[in-house]
């Protein structure tokens, strides 16, 4: 599974991000923030003015915070090390509004630029390069544009002149030292710079409607409504507010004060974050008020390296900004923060605020209100009812948990999960079960440290383990995944709860064992070392299972998209690493899909595949079954069979677009058929989440999975009407859980399958951890003949610990058919 640090907001409970959903196209027409002009001959000959820049246009109403934001440029014909250079951000880029970012000068020109919103030192080609909108000030790495296009930080790009990165059919022509690249006053967005923007005379126009040179191609310049220096006085700014930190926060998600500039902001600095794209402090009042729904502490982004400590009291004058992680149409929810600050220090060494502590007496056990789908963030905070409405009324504060149980593993980005009440929902081995929609688990935080890895590491923990201490500072609601995170001053020490990988029962001989095991975007180009840990887990953990159905196979050239769907080179290098574990040397059956066509990580062709040891089954190969042809059923009573094996049920129906199609296959153990089909659902991404500002969130890739679960369900179905004593198994990454509309729909609630995850004592039933709930994804179903003599297994080797070789549990059936 392929992990993008920049995760979508809107996602419910658990995110397989291998399979979202990649076009061809770039994000969809933006709705808000965009780049409507690019000059890059700023101080060259023949130029007007004496910087380069990038404009950028909001085509919605509504105030866009560019805190995060950066804009990026590339060069025209870059190389596989070309480099982005990155400009961040700060402010507001108002309804209908324009922002200018200016850029590196050069030694011609005569004429500034408006004074810029932000400032860079790129020096762009007059002629030539790719200029980017990002979420965050990472570079990106992209230098193709269908690696750039499957990029989910870029929210907008252009390339010009001959530029090889760029949207649709070509870049934008004509820029030169004297003509920039602009979009129309319509500011239309098809997703194609060539039919998008034309050239013109450059007409720089910053957020306070200054503008320069009239005939631009944006339509700025003299008079008008879009303001320019030839007629129109910008409008007076009007004076800031006194106001305090609870002031600014308000009673709701949302501050009052949203887009109004504060003065004499005063309180002491609680923690210091001086990494990644979201530089800044927080600070905090010492004179709160008696209002519990109002927060005392705030963050103050900076942009670059702040310049206070902790334990100093500051004055600060800036704006207020409503952040959206991700935007806000991803539905999180908003960050209050200061930015474009004007920090006074006044004193040093000041004792902070005393933390509020979180535990399972003050945090509530109900998690979040509903507003029927609506938006809860103008209503009214009710911490002492709801933990979101706590953390919300908490935001910016300075925060303390004692001794903690970890429920989600140290992962690659130094974060992990506890929880601050440890007798809800425990499983077997440490972590949170997650049991249904209405129960989101309100005990589970984030974790993170606001020291920095180079100076002191972060802790390692598996689920299970104890923090012991705790850990205090401020309480942030994390940009990337979306949820409320304790930033850590310091942190307590791990004492290990002593979970092991799991080893599942041998199969006796006259048992069919049947696995899945989704292994994560696998491709040749993966460490030796993946290989040999996912053999080690097959032929120790899961005994070398008779009949393996695995997804995630990536193909030959991995996630390069060249054009190769053949998986051989994947599917050799994995059998041989089986066979040097101790394992049989199994075949292998699948079907290499259309290119690009069924999701995943962009250029890998995933899809899944069966591994079979043929000293213990037979595979019977039925000639006919390729990507686009659709498996049927033959036959009935004894001679029902598949007319394709291994084949792919409906590839051509809407439910599998971007999709991996079911995989079916016809087997043999000791004289007896065995139907065995092998699924990877289409992923949850783009779905609201938990904690999203709508309640409850919306599901929006639910409908997908559903409508392939009925396709998949008429095809068992019709298998078991033809012989009603067929033996079927259903296995895979269903990417939903045992509850839900997909997987029910599947089973038709227990009649056509019995799903084996149910027949597990409750605190056992997960195959996944995510945002410290244990869930499941991964399931084995069985026709009814076969669930009275299933002993079915969840081998739990990866979702808890911090060391995984897959983000996904395996499981194995052994089967008497």
């Amino acid at each position: 599974m392929l992990r993008r640090r920049i995760l979508p907001i809107g996602i419910a409970g658990a995110v397989v991000l291998a399979g979202l959903t990649v076009h061809s196209a770039f994000a969809a027409p933006s709705a808000d923030g965009l780049i409507a002009e690019v000059y890059g001959g700023g101080g060259n000959s023949g130029a007007t003015y004496t910087n380069d820049f990038v404009e950028l246009a909001n085509a919605g109403a509504a105030p866009l915070d560019l805190g995060g934001y950066s804009v990026q440029y590339l060069s025209g014909a870059p190389t596989a090390s070309s480099k982005w250079q990155v400009t961040a951000l700060a402010g507001a880029l108002a309804g209908h509004g324009r922002y200018l970012v200016g850029e590196a000068a050069g030694t011609g020109g005569s004429t500034p630029l408006p004074t810029p919103d932000a400032t860079g030192a790129i020096a762009m080609s007059g002629t030539s390069g790719t200029v980017a909108l990002v979420s965050g000030a990472d570079p990106l790495t992209c230098v193709t544009a269908a690696d750039c296009a499957a990029d989910p930080r870029v929210k907008d790009l252009v390339g010009y002149g001959t530029a090889v990165v760029h949207e649709g059919s070509g870049a934008a022509a004509g820029a030169s030292n004297t003509q920039s690249v602009a979009r129309g006053s319509s500011l239309a967005d098809t997703d194609d710079n060539a039919a998008d923007f034309t050239a013109g005379a450059p007409s720089p126009q910053n957020a306070a409607g200054a503008g320069g040179t009239t005939g631009g191609a944006t339509g700025g310049g003299t008079g008008g409504d879009t303001g320019g220096t030839g007629g129109t006085t910008p409008p007076t700014s009007p004076p800031p507010v006194t106001a305090a930190i609870h002031d600014i926060q308000g009673d709701t998600r949302v501050s009052p004060l949203e887009g109004k500039a504060v003065a004499g902001v005063t309180g002491v600095v609680t923690g210091v974050r001086d990494y990644g794209s979201s530089k800044g402090f927080w600070f905090q009042d010492t004179h709160p008020d008696a209002n519990p729904r109002t927060s005392e502490g705030v963050f103050v982004f900076t942009s670059a390296s702040p310049t206070v400590a902790v334990g100093d009291a500051v004055s600060v004058d800036a704006t207020v900004s409503d952040y959206y992680p991700g935007g806000a149409s991803a539905g999180g929810q908003a960050v209050t923060e200061l930015t474009k600050p004007k920090v006074t220090v006044v004193s040093s060494g000041n004792p902070l605020p005393a933390p509020v502590v979180l535990d399972s007496r003050s945090v509530p056990d109900a998690f979040v209100p509903s507003a029927g789908g609506g938006s809860i963030e103008n209503v009214p905070l009710r911490p002492d009812q709801y933990a979101l409405d706590l953390y919300a009324s908490l935001e910016g504060m300075n925060v303390r948990i004692g001794t903690s149980r970890v429920v989600g593993a140290t992962d690659p980005y130094s974060e992990l999960w506890v929880t601050v009440k440890p007798d809800q929902n425990p499983t077997k081995r440490g972590g949170t079960l997650y049991t249904g929609y209405d129960q989101p688990n309100s005990g589970r935080l984030m974790v993170q440290s606001l020291i920095p890895t180079a100076t002191s590491a972060f802790p390692t923990a598996n689920v299970g383990d104890t923090l012991k201490d705790g850990a205090t500072g401020p309480l942030d609601y994390n940009q990337f995944a979306g949820t409320y995170a304790l930033q850590a001053r310091a942190l307590g020490t791990v004492v290990s709860g002593g979970i092991k990988p799991e080893v599942t029962a041998k199969a006796k001989s006259d048992q069919a064992a049947v696995a899945t095991y989704n292994v994560e975007n696998l491709a040749p180009s993966n460490p030796q070392s993946k290989f040999d840990a996912l053999a080690q887990g097959l032929v120790t953990d899961l005994r070398s299972p008779d009949i393996v159905a695995l997804e995630e196979i990536q193909d030959n050239s991995g996630a390069t998209d060249d054009g190769t769907v053949a998986a051989d080179r994947t599917l050799t290098k994995l059998t041989d690493a089986i066979a040097a574990a101790g394992g049989p040397r199994y075949q292998w059956r699948e079907i290499d899909p259309v290119n690009d066509k069924d999701g995943g990580q962009p250029g890998g062709n995933i899809r899944s595949v069966f591994l079979f040891n043929p000293a213990r089954v037979g595979f019977t190969d039925i000639p006919g079954g390729d990507s686009t042809t659709a498996v049927g059923v033959t036959g009935t009573g004894a001679a029902t069979a598949l007319t394709a094996s291994p084949g792919r049920i409906a590839p051509a129906d809407a439910a599998w677009n971007d999709s991996r199609k079911p995989l079916a296959g016809q087997f043999t153990f000791r004289g007896k058929k065995l139907f065995v089909i092998a699924n990877h659902f289409d992923s949850k991404g783009g779905d609201q989440g938990i904690d999203s500002r709508f309640q409850p969130p919306v599901r929006s890739s639910e409908v997908q999975r559903v409508r392939q679960a009925v396709i998949e369900h008429d095809f068992v179905a019709q298998l078991e009407q033809a012989d009603p004593k067929a033996d079927v198994v259903v296995l895979g990454d269903l990417n939903d859980y045992q509850f839900s509309p997909a997987v029910l729909s599947l089973t038709e609630d227990g009649r056509v399958l019995t799903d084996l995850v149910n027949t597990l004592p409750a605190r056992e039933r997960y195959s996944y951890v995510y945002e410290g709930n244990s869930q499941v994804l991964d399931h084995i179903l069985v026709s009814p003949g076969l669930a009275k003599k299933a002993d079915y297994d969840v081998v739990h080797i990866n979702a808890e610990f911090a060391n995984q070789t897959s983000d996904h549990d395996p499981q194995v059936v052994r089967l008497k058919p």
